[in-house]
């Protein structure tokens, strides 16, 4: 017996151990999950606590409390390294191996890594410069803006910006496929305001590489200003009527030079070479007068050529060129407040462009008196900005709005410096597609040789439908255009606006050519307008399918024209329209139609 005994107490110590070893396994997975329980928490609260302290410090640097913004920061900074810490842990690591849990632990740690890394690398730094910069240091005095500041903000911006593209990139790579849906309401959110505050601050990188070379740190420099007129529309905004020559040295701003479209001669053949392309489209024209070298969308070219015809007539080679519009001189007129002109005329905000695009013309009869009231209310402007009379953050919101709306852009003849504008609303370019979105344009010339266009009005609406068995979609841009102009037009409105008939327009009629492209890699399915299929030219400016048409409208009469193209795979991201900017904007909508 004392054998059989023997014998069978080592199962049961087999049995103890295994026991210990289970219940110690238990133990330690109810610990460990206690512990990424816990650490979760703990990385939630600091995420969210983190959320109110970004926006608070958004709205103390727009105020100028940059110590406040600094302190509010470092705030942030230690919350979301809180976050991070919570979530890198090996214990949380190794449960993001399970099903189900991992995904969302997964997601988490990546979302907080991405905070820790914005607060730390992004916003700290921004921050600690709007504590040692105000937006006063760039205020004119005596016509110079002081330029260090700029050049000794380059590195900290440059350095955040590299943080927030680095931040745009990995927060938009985290697998959000099978996450809960609070977690993937969370990316999303820092997806959008992580996308949307690299674009900004790329701008702010390159604005502060870009304006002290264009200032004259390092040398003197001269700029041609162009005043494009809506009123006469070409596809970058307008006939350039007035010109002015820039001349910038060390921070220093001065008109030195005013001309008009008059001081131009017709140039027997273009001045630079258009290519076939362009020379198809808008005609050698383009490179023959001033008036028509913003026919192409492509500021770059029409910079190009406006710069070669100020070379021929006054022997300067400028530097670049810049444009901008009535539209914009009003929103810059919010910033330096009203303008008495050396007429009498009071400009502002709210009456430059009724002065300036139709007062003007019951005024003044010869075009040069027109153009030079233009030029000299736009000089004006010019001054009171050099003075340093504008509010800078209203003079900063003004540009900004401005440049949105295409109505401010430049050109610079260096390579390097004109790099820097790519893909930016500045540089005018044709517009370009990304994986999310597709960009279609839509340009407008005028062809009654007046300025009628005060009366056009457009509409414009966007869509995509999905007919076919291969699932290749069909884009339709469609644009609504209509002629407000009073019924009696064509004996109420001057010569000047009407165009009195002199290249076979109807007094009070609007003659337009409409061009519109689709992305690269669409084929071209043609034109209706109000519903039926018509005629009309198609082309291709670099490798862009082009669609134009030339429509005239009577007082009160309207039109509805719809450009369409096939694409060539699914797509299923945003629609874009880059369109002239005319003097009044309206909101692009939804177009929805048939198959």
């Amino acid at each position: 017996m004392s054998t059989t005994r023997s014998h069978a107490a080592p199962p049961k110590r087999s049995r103890t151990i295994v026991g210990l070893v289970v219940l110690g396994a238990l133990v330690v997975v109810i610990a460990a999950t206690a512990w990424v329980g816990i650490r979760g928490l703990q990385a939630k609260d600091a995420l969210q606590a983190a959320v109110p302290l970004a926006a608070s410090i958004r709205n103390q640097v727009v105020a100028g409390d940059g110590a406040a913004a600094a302190q509010t920061a470092a705030q942030l900074a230690e919350f979301a390294e809180t976050a991070r810490s919570r979530t890198s842990d090996p214990i949380w690591r190794t449960f993001e191996l399970l099903p189900f849990l991992g995904p969302n632990l997964q997601a988490v740690r990546e979302l907080a890594a991405v905070v820790a890394d914005v607060a730390e690398n992004a916003v700290t730094p921004l921050a600690d410069l709007a504590g040692n910069l105000n937006l006063t240091d760039f205020k004119p005095v005596d016509g110079k803006i002081a330029l260090q500041p700029l050049v000794d903000a380059q590195p900290q911006v440059a350095a955040a910006d590299a943080a927030l593209a680095r931040a745009a990139a990995n927060v938009s790579a985290i697998d959000t496929g099978d996450v809960l849906e609070v977690v993937r309401n969370a990316v999303t959110q820092l997806r959008a305001v992580t996308v949307e505050t690299a674009v900004t601050l790329d701008g702010m990188n390159r604005a502060v590489t870009l304006l002290p070379a264009m200032l004259g740190a390092d040398a003197p420099r001269d700029y041609i200003l162009l005043f494009q007129n809506p009123a006469e529309l070409r596809s970058a905004g307008g006939i350039p009527g007035a010109l002015a020559l820039l001349h910038t040295d060390a921070g220093s701003i001065e008109l030195t030079q005013q001309a008009s479209s008059s001081s131009f001669p017709e140039y027997p053949a273009p001045v630079l070479p258009l290519g076939d392309e362009i020379r198809g489209i808008y005609s050698d024209i383009t490179g023959q007068f001033i008036q028509n070298v913003t026919m192409t969308p492509d500021f770059a070219q029409s910079g190009a050529l406006a710069r070669e015809m100020w070379r021929l007539e006054f022997g300067v080679e400028a530097a670049g060129v810049l444009s901008v519009d009535p539209v914009a001189l009003s929103y810059l007129l919010d910033a330096t407040g009203p303008i008495t002109l050396a007429t009498g005329d009071e400009l502002t905000a709210d009456n430059a462009v009724q002065l300036l695009l139709s007062d003007v013309y019951a005024r003044y009869e010869v075009p040069a008196q027109q153009d030079a009231f233009f030029a000299a209310a736009a000089g004006a402007v010019f001054d009171a900005v050099k003075s340093g009379r504008a509010d800078p953050t209203k003079l900063i919101a003004a540009l900004a709005r401005a440049a949105t709306e295409h109505r401010v852009l430049v050109y610079n003849a260096d390579e390097a410096e004109q790099a820097l504008l790519s893909d930016t609303t500045l540089a005018g370019t044709r517009p370009v597609s990304d994986s999310s979105t597709n960009r279609f344009g839509l340009y407008f010339n005028d062809g009654t040789g007046a300025k009628m266009d005060l009366y056009l009005d457009a509409h414009t609406a966007i869509g995509q439908q999905t007919c076919r068995q291969d699932l290749r979609p069909q884009y339709s841009v469609e644009v609504t255009l209509t002629n407000t102009a009073p019924a009696d037009a064509a004996t109420s409105l001057p010569a000047y606006v009407t165009g009195g008939g002199a290249f076979g327009v109807p007094r009070g009629n609007i003659k337009t050519m409409v061009s519109a492209y689709g992305t690269p890699e669409l084929q071209n399915l043609g034109v209706t307008r109000d519903g039926a299929t018509v005629a009309y030219h198609p082309a291709t400016d670099a490798t862009y399918p082009v669609s134009t048409i030339g429509i005239e409208l009577a007082p009160g009469e309207s039109t509805v024209l719809r450009f369409s193209w096939l694409g060539d795979e699914p797509f299923s991201g945003d629609l874009e329209v880059r369109s002239t900017p005319l003097i009044t904007l309206h909101e692009v909508t939804q177009l929805d139609f048939g198959c």
